[in-house]
């Protein structure tokens, strides 16, 4: 240092908060400290005592590591909680994992082998299940998500598996429960029923044909239609179908009541078709009508004058019925459907009200059952569904009743894990009935209880609706063996379930409490009935893992001192509105008559930059632990805040490159804010604010306007625009505007004037909010930027509540006139920029303005007096009144550069014994310290 600096210091910046974040290295430290000392129950103990915020977690599956939708989520929950937690909350988060299931069957059998031993077995996959939570805890942890991740809950631990069966023994209580013979969806690889939330929509090529089922009774066609048909005619009721391996099963054709049906005489003989689709039908038979009109209608019906026609089958012994069933539609087909019940929810319902048998040629295996009639000759017995299609058509073919047959491609259930198409069967399966249960339906409780949820977004309200008006009864047993039992016993020739049922029940959760779900597998019956164990059998089933992540708000919210029911939020993405939000309304409805979440949020998929699916296979993926070990977690963190979560959420490498550039913004600022405090002592250099300079009190507002508007964003769940505004606070009210201006001051003025501390004490509560306001979204930044403030690194930023700032107390009228004086000196900026860009001047100091300017601007600027040229950052601003529009002149100074503030002015040198100094900095360092009001 020349012996002129040491002569004429500075007062600069310093402080231990480094320009580098180096997040991929100091993070993992950061963690090891925080869990040492045990940062998150000294959070619940600062908490303690406050209202109550309930964010309770959907299990993820424990399956395999987290993956970028994983970390969407959890740091969504995390943002959440952080931020009620400062809004005075207590939050606590409690992770949760899903841990029953055929996933983990699959991976257990594929390692081990399917030969195993039951209780074995089911060791194996608990063995698993602990090791994925393992290394799925590991890296949520690295994530910066707070929680209890010491005592999480788990669907396999033995409380909760007991509580399952509890809320289970509720639902039965209270009338929703009941056994049934229903066709279900049903995994042929799984070999078992799948939920609603388990099937996903992919294309399938099939056999689409069309079937003529001959009428057996002609007069009665002749009574529906008004008609007098020929001795020799024959009538065919057409069906059209894309499943032919379920015509072994039909029991009837269903037409819709309200809709009209043609007859139509054609060389085949007297075709029945709705009227809206018979010139297609016929055309696809390559048939033509036969009468004067060329189009061969002979008569015309509503459907329900067709009820009770009697029908042959196409290739059994078999008379079915003509039924009238409001499922019938006229998006393709004849208008007459085959009605299977054994194999389709709707010909299931349609059925019952006829009194039609269900009864299932199909196995588990999906091969027909050994009592299977032969078809056209041909043995169905053991011959698998898909194989079955070439036997029944031939067979239709053969007897003349096939009128088309054509490939098409078209929308059909697959299995989510397998990828495969399902089937619908009838087996016995219990179910919760959708219309029924004590006093109001499931159905009308679970609509009630949607009605009386937020959502956010607004437009998840509509898709659960549609979804419960839409949905059939839940099937929640299924034939596996790694799961919650349903503890029932039945008897062994009615099924009923045994007569002390909830006395039972209650006896197998108090075994499962003791030693988990083995303790039903293992038991003996007559350890519990006594001599009644000869009547009655033990289930093998076990229930839907939808029922056991769907029940955590029973068997989870209400058995923790830490956690409330109802929760007040629900948060995963949006296929879980036919998933776990649907899932655990019905089961709080069916247990509680409401909802267990007061609001429901919903975030949308990941995708790249091209608006497709990540996939590993697709090579378009970014790993969260990629991310974090090249970036830092705060990175991702930031992505995730800064996208609207509603719709689809990009990411690519230019994204996270800007995302990083906003990083730097953020954290550069609140270096400078902490180096410029440094020295700075609140007990010791306080000001009331009244003493403060006028730009200061400004500063402050706007930080008290930032807090306001920032935590509103919280409060909505709108993180993105708080990123927005905390981003442009930085950027352009305090880069671009305040602390440009405020670098004169802070270095030149007297280390303890009044000048100087002003502007400290802005900074110190700006520091403070923006630490609090930041922390939810960049966790680990903010923990440093507390440690920093505090000098010590065993204190949390979320121990503490929203800053609280003194009051401005500057009025409306002044607050805007400092926003017009902003606004001009963009003005000022441009006409600086364009002398720079001609070479006139380098810095903005070697200018000197003059500003020519109207009354009402003129007033506002002279206001200022010679604080209005450090406003500008130039070495002379002058004002002077003219009537029009404005004007502004930059000039180069003609004066000497002052060595220590480097303003260009006339009394540089005015000190004999300080020659290179101006007389302001003579003043700052050896006197009473320059005057200033405003800047």
């Amino acid at each position: 240092m020349s012996e002129d600096k040491k002569k004429y210091p500075l007062n600069l910046p310093d402080t231990t908060f480094p320009m580098r974040g180096d997040l991929a290295k100091r993070e993992p430290l950061m963690l090891a400290q925080w869990q040492a000392q045990q940062r998150y129950q000294r959070i619940r103990k600062a908490a303690a005592g406050r209202p109550k915020f309930i964010l309770h977690d959907g299990p993820p599956y424990a399956n395999g590591d987290i993956h970028l939708g994983h970390a969407v989520n959890k740091i969504l929950k995390d943002i959440i909680v952080k931020s009620k937690t400062l809004a005075g909350f207590d939050a606590p988060y409690v992770p949760g994992w899903d841990c029953h299931g055929l996933p983990i069957e699959l991976h257990v059998e594929k390692k081990h082998g399917k030969n195993i031993p039951p209780a074995q077995f089911r060791e194996l996959c608990r063995a698993y299940a602990a090791e994925q939570v393992a290394r799925q805890k590991k890296d949520f942890i690295r994530l910066g998500v707070l929680g209890d991740w010491d005592n999480p809950y788990l669907t396999m631990d033995f409380r909760t598996e007991a509580d399952i069966i509890r809320a289970l023994g509720k639902i039965l209580e209270r009338g929703y429960l009941y056994q049934g013979r229903k066709p279900v969806n049903w995994c042929l690889d799984c070999g078992s029923a799948l939920a609603e939330a388990e099937v996903e929509y992919e294309d399938k090529v099939s056999s689409a044909i069309d079937v003529g089922f001959e009428v057996k009774d002609k007069h009665a066609v002749e009574r529906a239609f008004g008609v007098s048909l020929p001795g020799s005619a024959k009538v065919y009721a057409v069906i059209w179908t894309t499943t032919p391996w379920t015509l072994p099963a039909n029991q009837a054709v269903s037409v819709h009541p309200e809709l009209q049906y043609d007859l139509i005489r054609t060389e085949k003989g007297y075709l029945i078709l709705a009227y809206d689709l018979a010139a297609d039908c016929l055309k696809r038979y390559q048939l033509a009508g036969s009468n004067d009109r060329g189009d061969g209608i002979a008569a015309t019906c509503y459907g329900r004058a067709l009820e009770g026609l009697p029908l042959q089958h196409p290739f059994y012994e078999r008379i079915v019925p003509v039924i009238c069933g409001e499922h019938v539609t006229l998006d393709a087909g004849t208008g007459l459907v085959h009605t299977a019940p054994a194999h389709g929810v709707d010909d299931y319902v349609v059925g019952q009200k006829y009194s039609l048998p269900s009864d299932n040629p199909v196995g588990d295996d999906g091969k027909f059952i050994s009592t299977t009639p032969a078809v056209g000759g041909t043995p169905l017995a053991g011959v698998f569904v898909w194989k079955a299609n070439d036997i029944v058509l031939q067979a239709i073919e053969a007897s003349g009743h096939l009128l088309h047959q054509e490939k098409l491609k078209h929308s059909y259930p697959h299995c989510w894990r397998h990828k495969t198409p399902i089937i619908f069967r009838a087996t016995p399966q219990w179910f919760i009935g959708m219309e029924q249960g004590e006093g109001k339906p499931l159905r009308e409780l679970a609509n009630q209880a949607v009605e009386q949820t937020e959502f956010f977004p607004a437009w998840g309200r509509a898709r659960l609706e549609a979804m419960i008006r839409n949905r059939p009864d839940w099937c929640v047993s299924r034939q596996r063996n790694w799961g919650v039992p349903m503890p029932f016993f039945v008897h062994r020739e009615t099924m009923a379930l045994h007569p002390r049922t909830p006395e039972l029940l209650e006896r197998v959760a108090r075994l499962v409490e003791q030693s988990g779900i083995e303790a039903w597998f293992s038991l003996n019956s007559a350890d519990l009935l006594g001599e009644d164990a000869v009547h009655y059998r033990k289930l093998s089933d076990t229930l839907d893992v939808w029922f056991d992540s769907g029940s955590t708000h029973f068997a989870v919210l209400r058995n923790r001192a830490d956690l409330a029911y109802p929760a007040d939020l629900y948060l995963e993405g949006s296929d879980q509105h036919r998933g776990w939000f649907q899932s655990s309304l019905l089961t709080g409805c069916a247990i509680d008559g409401r909802a267990p979440y007061r609001q429901l949020l919903t975030h949308g998929f990941t995708v790249d930059e091209k608006g497709y699916k990540m996939s590993k296979s697709k090579g378009n993926g970014i790993e969260p632990q990629d991310i974090c070990n090249k970036l830092g977690a705060d990175i991702l963190r930031l992505w995730i805040a800064s996208t609207d979560y509603s719709g689809e959420m990009s990411l690519s490498e230019e994204i996270l490159k800007r995302v990083t550039d906003g990083y730097r913004r953020i954290r550069n600022t609140l270096r400078f804010l902490l180096a410029n405090i440094a020295d700075f002592d609140m007990a010791r250099d306080a000001l009331p604010v009244g003493e403060w300079l006028e730009i200061d009190r400004y500063a402050l507002a706007l930080i008290q306007q930032l807090q306001d508007a920032v935590r509103g964003d919280y409060d909505r769940y709108e993180f993105h625009l708080a990123v927005q505004k905390l981003q442009g606070f930085c950027s352009e009210d305090l880069g671009g505007f305040y602390l440009d201006i405020l670098k004169d001051r802070l270095y030149t003025a007297g280390e303890n004037s009044k000048a100087r501390r002003s502007a400290q004490n802005a900074l110190y509560h700006i520091t403070h909010a923006l630490a609090r306001l930041i922390s939810p979204i960049l966790s680990f930044t903010g923990e440093e930027v507390w440690a920093t403030l505090n000098a010590k690194d065993d204190v949390s930023v979320f121990e503490q509540v929203w800053y609280e700032s003194p009051n401005s107390g500057l009025d409306g009228a002044t607050v805007s006139a400092w926003e017009d004086i902003r606004a001009l000196r963009e003005q000022v900026n441009k006409k600086l920029e364009e002398q720079r860009a001609a070479g006139a001047i380098g810095s903005a100091l070697q200018a000197e303005v003059d500003v020519y300017a109207p009354k009402a601007t003129y007033e506002l600027l002279t206001r200022l007096g010679d604080d209005l040229r450090l406003v500008f950052i130039t070495s002379r601003a002058n004002v002077h009144l003219r009537e029009g529009e404005l004007e502004i002149k930059v000039v180069p100074s003609a004066h000497q550069k002052c060595e220590r503030c480097w303003h260009y002015r006339s009394d540089v040198g005015s000190d004999a014994s300080h020659p290179t100094l101006c007389k302001r900095c003579v003043s700052n360092l050896f006197g009473e310290g320059e005057a200033r009001r405003y800047a």
